[in-house]
């Protein structure tokens, strides 16, 4: 990242993240010296404004996610909120984690109101639909009209007001996980000032973190630390925003006290603690402390999220970027031991992972990391949404013929179901990065992007991954020169790109791009090949059991319907999966070695991405589909291999 005295106007907002209303600010947070710059040069991410997705399996899943969100009732999510601000209520309160306790002494109140604000902020962001920046004016209006009530800043949805917070800050035994909750209203308002410009939205973000400030300043740091022993979301991140956002540094400094140095410490080491950890209670954190190295410079906080990220991707992940068992990390030597659980692979830390994964790769950009998002957007996001009703899961088992779980649309409200809303209104964020010369293309979506700017529009054309080709047709305002980095990705089998019809000859760099720089003008088109082969991935510290995957798509064994039908997926308590259709299912073993699989498996024409194994399977042969699409149908990821 450039310094602040060479940051454009436009820049220094798509850097800091700001809205209308921080744009106004600007020349007042360029001019202090206490603005802290990255410390190292990176990329820049387009605004979600900037990005368009075209026809193809994101856009449906976005389109599915936008009705589910025009569906769900606004003034029912902030019924707790004005109860505790002594406002009358304008709808009952919605059910499940809104106005339960998912499991004893668990408290998330409110948590789902601020996934929604930022969902539907992005969402407006996303598309131009005005009814989602209404209903983010909606939201914000009420929740300042909130704390204007209590006349403290503070705007929170618990049953018993505020005291699970004021417990916490006193170091008394308190209910629930408040910080958790407190992160999403934090997250949700800093997203409607971002990406919609939302009025009021950044004033009540302050007062709360005013309050915050104010209500945590006389802790000691010990009583902070045993405070964090407790789930408490990404306050760090979002705290640290908020200094960036209205340029205070003492934000900064609370983002700093709420980082949990139990797990900061050791990770900024190279040390890996994390089995037995609730992994979706770490992963946010690290989010956090790279968000503080961006802002501070300070390299331990990023070398811990380096470290994390790379322990959690490379040991402690299955084929589709997942990762824990009843939502926790374990021994890396238990994988086999664990593939028959049925509370693998939580969503929400697919969610999170990706957001870790984004920041690093703004701040050095990696093919290598994006391969990892790759991976984890296409086999756990898209995956986790209902094709059918929009719904979204909990858990993505492992465990050998299940299948896929979702939630009600009125009775759950999972943690699963807030960051479900978020991701499929997202979906533009990681698709396209800019240099200050250089427009890196991450991902192969079909979409747009326009790099205001330089006065260029690119516009992606592909039927990735059905075909292995993608076309980017640009149009310009005037003739300029610039780079396209074209990400080729580690399962590439050997890219190659064509500009206006005539080879590129080039090699990627060491990041893993290969760099096209000339003068480009209107009309200009590339065409890419991203020839890709079947191979297989062993389970970690367990070689004779193995996923299979083409291309960046990891394949499923189709195991049918036995049992299944759409209404018994839609499920209330996330608590009960594999407690419910637990047929028996025969799973075959494949015989040979997991080459000889691989030799003996051949694409079928019937379906798109469709593979059936000849002669290998043991009693019968299986069928391979993309995990993805598996949505009503019994399921296996990895396969006993018998050589003979």
């Amino acid at each position: 990242m450039p310094a602040p005295d060479s940051l454009s106007r436009r820049d220094a907002i798509a850097l800091l993240g700001l809205g209308a209303l921080g744009a106004r600010m600007l020349p007042r947070i360029l001019t202090r010296a206490s603005w802290a710059a990255p410390a190292s040069a990176g990329v820049t991410p387009f605004a979600l404004t900037d990005v368009r997705l075209l026809d193809g399996p994101f856009r449906d899943a976005q389109e599915r996610d936008a009705r589910y969100l025009l569906a769900l009732d606004a003034d029912r999510m902030l019924h707790n909120f004005r109860v505790n601000a002594g406002l009358p209520p304008k709808a009952p309160v919605y059910g499940g984690w809104e106005s339960e306790e998912p499991w004893v002494g668990i408290r998330c109140h409110g948590h789902t109101l601020g996934h929604y604000l930022g969902a539907v902020a992005m969402m407006y962001a996303s598309t131009g639909d005005r009814r989602f920046a209404e209903r983010a004016t909606y939201i914000v209006s009420e929740l300042r009209a909130c704390q204007q009530a209590r006349g403290d800043g503070l705007v929170c949805a618990f049953p018993d007001g505020a005291k699970p917070l004021e417990d916490a800050v006193a170091g008394r035994r308190f209910a629930g996980v408040p910080w958790y909750t407190m992160h999403k209203i934090f997250a949700g308002l800093r997203d409607a000032h971002v990406h919609a410009a939302t009025p009021d939205a950044l004033p009540a973000l302050v007062a709360l973190a005013e309050w915050t400030w104010n209500a945590t300043r006389d802790m000691s740091d010990d009583a902070m630390q045993r405070m964090l022993d407790t789930e408490h979301g990404g306050m760090t991140e979002v705290l640290a925003d908020v200094s960036a956002l209205a340029h205070e540094p003492k934000y900064l400094a609370l983002a700093r006290r709420f980082a949990h140095h139990k797990v900061l410490d050791p990770l900024a080491e190279g040390r890996d603690v994390l089995d037995g950890l609730h992994s979706n209670t770490q992963i946010p954190k690290f989010v956090g402390y790279q968000r503080v190295r961006e802002l501070s410079g300070d390299a331990a906080y990023g070398a811990a999220a380096r470290h994390f990220w790379e322990t959690v991707t490379q040991r402690r992940s299955y084929a589709t970027g997942g990762n824990g068992d009843g939502e926790h990390f374990f021994p890396v030597t238990e994988f086999a031991r664990r593939l028959g659980s049925a509370k693998t692979m939580e969503t929400c830390c697919t969610h999170n992972m990706l957001r870790l994964t984004r920041a690093l790769f703004t701040a050095a950009p990696s093919s290598a990391v994006t391969d990892y998002y790759e991976r984890a957007l296409y086999n756990g996001i898209l995956a986790s949404q209902d094709p059918d009703s929009g719904m979204m899961t909990y858990f993505q088992a492992t465990r050998p013929g299940y299948v896929r779980l979702y939630h009600t649309p009125e009775e759950s409200f999972w943690c699963c179901t807030g960051t479900g809303m978020e991701n499929h209104a997202k979906y533009g964020d990681s698709i396209y990065f800019r240099g200050d010369d250089a427009l890196y293309v991450n991902l192969f979506v079909p979409s747009t992007v326009a790099w205001r700017a330089r006065g260029v529009t690119v516009t992606q054309t592909t039927r990735f991954p059905e075909t292995d080709a993608t076309r980017l047709a640009v149009a310009a305002v005037r003739p300029a020169r610039w780079t396209l980095m074209l990400r080729r990705p580690a399962w590439c089998a050997g890219m190659t790109v064509a500009v206006n019809g005539r080879r590129v000859r080039a090699s990627p760099d060491a990041a893993g791009y290969l760099a096209v720089a000339r003068t480009w003008r209107e009309g200009d088109v590339v065409d890419v090949r991203l020839p890709m082969t079947l191979r297989a991935e062993p389970l970690p510290n367990a070689p004779d059991l193995v996923a299979f995957a083409y291309g960046p798509i990891v394949l499923a064994g189709a195991l049918g319907t036995a049992g299944v039908t759409p209404s018994a997926q839609i499920i209330k308590n996330e608590r009960e999966s594999g407690n419910m259709l637990n047929a028996a299912v025969e799973i075959p073993a494949l015989a040979g070695t997991a080459a000889d699989v691989v030799r003996a498996t051949r694409r079928v024409s019937d379906a798109p991405l469709a593979f059936e194994t000849a002669g290998v399977g043991r009693p019968r042969d299986v069928r391979l589909v993309p995990y993805h699409r598996v949505a009503h149908e019994r399921y296996n990821l990895y396969w006993k291999v018998q050589p003979t």
